[in-house]
């Protein structure tokens, strides 16, 4: 008996019933099947070996895909559970997940594994991985598997299958000498690792609780070949040498202290200069454009965040109410209900629309502390929040506008390279079908009048609206979130908005939230990683060093220094009693753009001594030229 397999490109084929998803990928070709990781059929990832017994609809995925990578990493992770348990085997595992970059796995180890582990361990997994093992599925019942993992003496994967619901299917993975419990898929077998590298140990309590066990995480990557491999490692090395942590410290950007409190910062002189120029930028920027700046409180009473649903849905994120004369006050963890308060001070007609209120808003959200990681993630940040409340006619003209003013926006602070995503109506959404249509439409359609790329993340959109995601990608190509332009359906039905249209009749607006640099902690993170902290010109705290050669010539440089600072460009001079040399490192190392080198001779010619970041000596230049020069770096933003 045979079955039809319709294919992506929607083609169909007859195969034998039970073919396997490999055994298809082969008739296409030998070398396809070889790179093909997974496949999904009728919907449902599978393994490659799995038998298909109904007509079908199948995609197959290679480890160049999101899904490729999960599975493979996944695997990955399995084999080094195998290496570890035949090493140590008096180690007990726990859970190892494939996760953005890579696996870890988490084993119940008296004795913190050793850097000497860790070589054996990646040794032995490579070992492994050249005797082809076969990940095998096994699916049994919730009491053969305990009984299982009990004779393994698991406690872990005990404790785990007793938190699966009765009759739910169990499925278990075996490869050689090791059995892990897991939904799968999985590779065909370890011979498709073929690179590994073991990257670091750290300790992590079980289910994140620490009441918990403290155990063993060990982090890994794996890939299809050492090329890849070869250039991840090179890639990561370069990623440590932008790490804004490291760079923060060196350039004196910012601190945050567990005495005051982990993931709340502290912006020192350097970067609040550059927190102050990015803000004034916004705000110059966002005045052109027709928006009005709005300032809000930091607490709002408990009833506010009941009817914008944030106490029952977003609570894990919010902090423990504050009591105020016997009422309870919760900081914000977000700013829309303050500017929909703004919006509701007074009636509103169609004439009035669109109103755009924007504000620097601080806001605060509960991260655990393992989660929190510098500027990127913290507890109390400033969100770059607008929200344009228009009428249905006005949708598309003020979509149109925010996208440009977004890109164009990025632009200015040196991004160039974007990956956009449009993400549709996911199966649980609030709202009309037809006003959903209408954003997605909206949002589609400023896309396409700018001619710009993008994917569609299907059924990705939040429960309450679709929305545009612009990620920015750097030198490494990694990608980081910035920007989003997000409909909500949710808030103006919760909060009863509405505005007098042209039928002298109450009518709901729509409202879109918007966010140009998202929480500015973690753009000015992202800025720095993105720069390496060799920042454009317009940004720089200090944009010249003055560096007389020796003391005679201070008042030179410091009459140099007053002529700049009238001219607008921050500067300091270097009094320091070191030689030249030191000076002109110490500057380099902290990435200064310009330095002014001034002696005998610059001061009889009214010059200077230009040097460039990273490039060197660019000459001698008049005062009044190089000044010139500056300001029109300045005023390009390059």
């Amino acid at each position: 008996m045979n079955i039809n397999i319709k294919f992506p490109d929607n083609s169909v084929k007859e195969y034998p019933q039970n073919v396997t998803p490999l055994e298809i990928a082969e008739s296409i070709s030998h070398g396809f099947a070889k790179t093909v990781v997974t496949a999904k059929v009728n919907e449902k990832l599978v393994d490659m070996d799995s038998n298909i017994k109904e007509d079908a609809d199948i995609n197959f995925f290679k480890f160049d895909k999101e899904i490729g990578k999960e599975v493979y990493w996944h695997s990955t992770a399995h084999l080094m559970a195998q290496a570890v348990k035949e090493l140590y085997p008096d180690v007990k595992v726990t859970i190892g997940p494939a996760i953005e970059t890579g696996f870890y796995y988490d084993f119940d180890k008296e004795i913190p594994f050793t850097d000497e582990d860790i070589v054996k361990i990646e040794n032995k997994m490579k070992e492994l991985s050249k005797q082809d093992l076969k990940y095998v599925r096994r699916e049994v019942s919730k009491k053969e598997a305990i009984n299982i993992f009990s004779e393994m003496g698991e406690d872990y994967k005990v404790e785990l299958l007793n938190e699966i619901p009765e009759g739910e299917i169990i499925s278990i993975y075996t490869q050689g000498t090791f059995t892990d419990l897991c939904r799968g898929p999985h590779l065909i077998d370890t011979g498709k690792i073929k690179a590994i590298k073991l990257l670091k140990t750290s300790g992590a309590y079980w289910h994140g609780d620490a009441r918990n066990k403290m155990l063993q995480r060990i982090y890994g990557i794996s890939f299809p070949s050492n090329k890849e491999l070869n250039k991840y490692l090179h890639d990561l090395e370069e990623a440590k040498k932008r790490d804004h942590r490291r760079i923060g410290k060196d350039l004196d950007l910012y601190s945050i202290s567990d005495d005051v409190g982990p993931g709340l910062v502290h912006w020192h002189p350097n970067g609040a200069i550059m927190r102050s120029i990015i803000e004034r930028y916004w705000l110059d920027r966002h005045f052109e454009v027709g928006y009005q700046v709005v300032y809000t409180p930091h607490i709002g009473k408990a009833e506010l965040w009941e009817t914008s649903g944030h106490l029952e849905f977003y609570s894990e994120s919010m902090y423990n109410p504050i009591i105020v004369e016997g009422q309870e006050y919760y900081l914000k963890p977000m700013n829309c209900p303050f500017h929909i308060a703004i919006y509701q001070s007074q009636k509103r007609s169609y004439r009035e629309l669109p109103i755009k209120y924007a504000e620097m808003g601080t806001v605060y959200r509960f991260e655990h502390s393992g989660a929190l990681h510098g500027l990127m993630r913290v507890r109390g940040f400033t969100q770059d929040d607008a929200h344009i409340i228009c009428t249905p006619g006005q949708l598309n003209e003020e979509i149109d506008k925010v996208l440009v003013f977004s890109l164009d926006m990025l632009r200015a602070f040196g991004f160039r390279d974007f990956e956009i995503f449009l993400s549709t109506m996911p199966k649980k959404a609030v709202g009309k079908k037809e006003d959903w249509d209408k954003g997605i439409e909206a949002l589609r359609k400023a896309l396409d009048n700018h001619d710009i790329q993008y994917k569609i993340d299907e059924g990705a959109g939040a429960f309450y609206g679709p929305k545009i995601d612009i990620y920015i990608r750097d030198a490494l190509n990694r990608s980081w979130q910035c920007s989003t332009i997000q409909f909500d359906f949710n808030l103006p039905e919760r909060f009863n908005m509405e505005y007098i249209g042209t039928d002298n009749q109450t009518h709901r607006p729509f409202m879109v939230h918007r966010a140009l640099l998202g929480s500015l902690e973690r753009f000015f993170g992202t800025l720095i990683e993105y720069h390496a902290g060799n920042f454009p010109l317009w940004l720089c705290p200090v944009q010249v060093k003055v560096i007389p050669i020796s003391e005679h010539y201070d008042n030179y440089a410091q009459a140099v220094k007053d002529n700049l600072k009238k001219s607008g460009i921050r500067v300091e001079v270097d009094f320091k009693s070191e030689k030249i040399g030191y000076k002109i490192r110490e500057a380099e190392l902290k990435k200064i753009p310009y330095m002014f080198i001034v002696g005998q001779k610059e001061k009889e010619s009214d010059t200077v001594s230009v040097r460039k970041h990273t490039e060197g000596d660019l000459g001698s230049f008049k005062i009044t030229e190089i000044i010139e020069k500056l300001q029109k770096e300045i005023e390009s933003k390059l």
